[in-house]
């Protein structure tokens, strides 16, 4: 279909959707209205909202021009329905796609346009960020696809040549040429069907787009997840959803596939192993043996459709993950279950026990061998460390390195340094350099204090992740999380002449260690408003 704009400036329709979102929708409006412009229209679909939407909605549409609503009358159970009606509808040559509980960063749009106009792109992608609410902590979603801040923009003929971007798997992310989306039919999924994401960019792939990516950040991914109605990429604690996330994979495979890209299906394969894969196995010990069962036989039924170049291609942590459910034809439990979640972290971690087979073989668990492990480099080793606080005003930290099957000392460990890092707060990283001892059973010992009062000075509250970075004679460096060996506990500790904080140590639902650290009174009446709200919201 031919834009109906000839002959003028290129332009953008931003097409929101909407359902039951009175709270936020004015502010996800606007944020596109604010980009000034270079947005000719704010095409927003409700989809038969029940709630005061509608009004808002109307109110918008009063004070610019550039809002038009279009209501629907019966909700469509999912995103893909509204999304699809919205692109219909959009009348500018230059679409991109936004949420209600989100909001596009100022000048997104014109940058956007601007690379997609300057490069002659039918997609140009951008950096999303996503930030976590209440908190405000921001992390940016799959950033080493994007240039480095400050570089010029990448360019493809499609992404064969970096199938990477399968990962990115995000619509919102994104401005496409109109014309293009309708020549190729891409368009998602109808109706209640979940992870649609997934298939639109797919079919967005599979049409080898002029792709050009750059280092400008794009869009504000709110997380929500205290919130009482989560996203469904959040709902992991349902079997339906790891059903709904395999079963739009297998859409995935069999898109790229008809188009004939056959590396670009292996490729989708390896990272469902890498990415998926390992998301949920992180979780897998923490959920109830019915659950295990019926994931454990999904994920089985999945892998084995397979074929082995992709699980050769996968990272060998993903690969002995793979190999360990293959194996199995119930679920592991136990040590195993433990050992299995923490190769599935990000950086994988293997700890102790280190069992071995009758010829001496690392083994992930009896008969699964750990193929390819002696044969890593030193930066590539999946380490261990524990570690153990004392809260105290300064808290004391004992780290213990363990030695997986003797790799780590035969690659020379020079140095370390310990990391912390906020998960709740202002980014920030603190660093503390580490002596490496002998331990005299197997690895090594470091000590060091951490001043509460400095982490508490960053925020009113402030959550840190523990990682060891460790140093090699080759010059390598390896990263790990700080598994936790500390039962979980808080402290008040004061400091003179009238300085208070309140420090809890913790275990992430990963096995990692974390520290909380809250300004004395205020930071403590913080948790109990947190606790409250994730209260009421589970209630509710």
């Amino acid at each position: 279909m031919a834009s109906s704009n000839f002959g003028k400036p290129p332009r953008v329709s931003v097409v929101v959707i909407v359902f039951n979102d009175a709270e936020r929708i004015a502010t996800a409006v606007r944020s596109a209205l604010s980009q000034g412009e270079a947005v000719a229209e704010v095409v927003v679909v409700d989809d038969a909202s029940t709630d005061a939407t509608p009004e808002r909605l109307a109110r918008l549409a009063a004070a610019d021009s550039r809002v038009r609503v279009l209501t629907r009358t019966e909700n469509s159970g999912g995103c893909g329905t509204p999304r699809n009606q919205g692109l219909t509808a959009a009348r500018e040559q230059y679409v991109m796609l936004l949420d209600s509980d989100d909001v596009l960063p100022p000048d997104a749009a014109r940058t956007l346009l601007d690379t997609a106009v300057a490069e002659r792109a039918e997609v140009v992608a951008g950096v999303c960020v996503r930030r976590e609410l209440p908190a405000g902590t921001d992390s940016p979603w799959q950033r080493d696809l994007f240039p480095a801040d400050g570089a010029p923009p990448e360019r493809y003929d499609g992404i064969g040549g970096r199938p990477e971007f399968l990962r990115d798997t995000l619509s919102v992310n994104k401005l496409y040429e109109r014309d293009f989306l309708d020549r190729h039919q891409v368009r998602f999924a109808e109706g209640a069907v979940h992870y649609e994401d997934f298939v639109f960019t797919a079919l967005l792939y599979s049409a080898r787009p002029r792709l050009v990516a750059i280092a400008d950040t794009v869009y504000l991914w709110h997380v929500r997840r205290a919130a009482g109605r989560q996203s469904i990429s959040l709902r992991r604690d349902e079997v339906r959803n790891w059903q709904d996330r395999v079963d739009a994979h297998t859409e995935v495979v069999r898109i790229l596939l008809d188009a004939g890209q056959p590396e670009l299906a292996r490729a989708a394969r390896t990272k469902f192993v890498d990415h998926d894969l390992r998301m949920y196995v992180r979780e897998l010990r923490h959920k109830p043996a019915g659950y295990r069962a019926e994931w454990w036989q999904i994920a089985r039924a999945h892998l084995s459709s397979f074929e082995p170049a992709a699980l050769a291609a996968a990272t060998p942590a993903g690969r002995w993950v793979a190999e360990l459910l293959l194996a199995r034809p119930e679920p592991v439990t136990g040590a195993e279950l433990r050992r299995m979640g923490e190769l599935a972290a990000n950086p994988p971690r293997l700890a102790p026990p280190y069992p071995v087979d009758a010829d001496g073989r690392p083994e992930l668990a009896e008969g699964v061998p750990l193929t390819g492990l002696t044969e890593l480099p030193p930066a590539q080793l999946p380490l261990a460390v524990d570690g153990v606080v004392k809260l105290a005003s300064s808290c004391a930290v004992r780290l213990r390195v363990h030695d997986a099957y003797g790799l780590v000392s035969a690659a020379e460990p020079v140095g370390a340094t310990l990391e912390l890092r906020t998960r709740v707060g202002p980014p920030l990283t603190i660093r503390y350099p580490l002596q490496l001892t002998a331990h005299p059973e197997d690895g090594w010992i470091a000590t060091t204090s951490v001043d509460s009062f400095e982490l508490r000075d960053v925020g009113e509250m402030t959550a840190w992740a523990m990682r060891v970075k460790v140093r090699y004679a080759d010059g390598s460096r390896a990263l790990t999380a700080v598994r936790s060996a500390t039962p979980a506990k808080r402290h008040v500790v004061f400091r003179p002449p009238a300085r208070i904080a309140l420090v809890q140590v913790y275990e992430t639902g990963n096995g990692e260690l974390g520290l909380r650290v809250a300004d004395g009174v205020r930071g403590g009446w913080e948790v109990v408003r947190s606790r409250l709200r994730r209260a009421l919201a589970r209630r509710g």
